[in-house]
């Protein structure tokens, strides 16, 4: 498996207001295949609105709240400025 040369963080600990890149899923297969489902597949861009307990985001043009074990399991690569 690669390695992402950027940090990798879970979704939750995103700063509100961040966009950074989906770079993998953990958890069951079960649980991948429902978070891809909703946009949340490996190299999305996802933004962090807001949250800690439950984390508000943007993804796909649409805005979808996870709970904070959903937010664990979503790992993400935080992008250099103006990236995206």
């Amino acid at each position: 498996m690669s390695s992402s040369p950027l940090p990798l963080s879970p979704l939750c600990q995103l700063p509100a207001g961040t966009t950074a890149r989906v770079f993998r899923l953990t958890g069951d297969d079960g649980f991948c295949q429902r978070i891809r489902e909703m946009g949340f597949g490996e190299a999305a861009l996802v933004t962090k609105i807001s949250g800690t307990t439950t984390s508000l985001c943007m993804v796909n043009g649409m805005r979808i709240a996870l709970n904070h074990g959903a937010a664990m399991s979503i790992l993400v690569e935080h992008l250099p400025a103006g990236a995206r």
